[in-house]
């Protein structure tokens, strides 16, 4: 995407409010009850839990972070990687469970934060946040002003277009008829592939996937440069309308960003290879980037 953005129709999260509150006058301080004597954790209740992180650190061979917090950006809008559902309010996604499994192993705390594409690698950059998260791509020109993990997925850029597209059936067929146009999010590695190919002139710009994909069915443009597995996704919810040509244009790995010098890139690349090595990272493929995932666009807040 978004590098990429992924292939599979996909796409969360916690939007921080921040609430401003009257002062009330102190009440009078009152005796503990009993249920709260019995509801506060006891000092040996908390050095049992804080053991129990160190122990399961020292076991994985892990590094323990002690519970930090970790401020990570999504989207909260790219399938699967991040979105929140309209049925329950709540975000969800691989990225969710991805972070949450890493920090599982790494004794810390993920805060995501929701922020818009445009503009989240510079904020990382910036130091606004710990880490981004949200199918990007790791390029060269990017890491020059992040750092990236390792890469922790393949993706495959294809042409998204209407079913009934007859004018065109491979890339440089697009590129060779002038009258085309192509639809894209600025920003983006598939942006980037779309320039190459035909041109800034030809090239449409929308603010997100979902805009450019109605975009393409409503005929304002006849392509969309999209990561294969987002595509797959759209097609299976318009099958009747939209359909996948051509061969992949590039083949990219996808990877979590972090301010230069950051601290964090070693430990949680340690537990990328730990969820790699234990079958984790297979069963969230499985979950998300399969046909085994049904949420669609028109089933998450935009």
């Amino acid at each position: 995407m978004k590098n990429i953005r992924f292939g599979i129709s996909i796409a969360i999260l916690i939007i921080a409010a921040v609430v401003s509150a009257c002062a009330a006058p102190a009440a009078a301080p009152t005796e503990p009850t009993a249920a709260d004597a019995a509801a506060a954790p006891t000092e040996p209740a908390a050095e049992e839990a804080a053991a129990d992180a160190d122990a399961a650190a020292s076991e994985s061979g892990l590094p323990d972070l002690e519970g930090r917090e970790i401020t990570v950006a999504v989207e909260n809008a790219y399938l699967p990687f991040n979105y929140i559902a309209l049925s329950t309010g709540e975000p969800a996604g691989w990225d969710y469970d991805a972070i949450g499994a890493i920090c599982d192993l790494l004794n810390c705390t993920p805060k995501f934060v929701e922020a818009a594409w445009d503009g989240m690698i510079q904020a990382v950059a910036d130091g606004q946040y710990d880490m981004a998260a949200d199918g990007i791509t790791i390029t060269p020109d990017r890491a020059e002003v992040v750092d990236f993990s390792n890469g922790y997925i393949n993706i495959e850029q294809r042409i998204l277009v209407r079913a009934d597209e007859d004018r065109f059936a491979s890339a440089d067929e697009l590129a060779a008829d002038e009258s085309l146009k192509i639809g894209s999010q600025p920003g983006t590695t598939n942006y980037e592939t779309a320039v190459n190919l035909v041109g800034d002139d030809r090239v449409s710009a929308f603010e997100t996937f979902p805009f450019a994909v109605q975009a393409l069915i409503a005929g304002d443009v006849d392509a969309v440069i999209i990561d294969e597995t987002a595509g797959l996704g759209y097609v299976g919810v318009n099958a009747d309308e939209l359909k996948l040509v051509g061969d992949s244009l590039s083949s990219d790995q996808l990877g979590f960003i972090f301010p230069k010098g950051s601290d964090l890139v070693e430990p949680v690349n340690m537990a990328l290879d730990e969820l790699k090595a234990n079958g984790a990272m297979d069963e969230l493929a499985q979950k998300y980037f399969t046909d085994a995932f049904k949420i669609t666009y028109d089933d998450i807040k935009q």
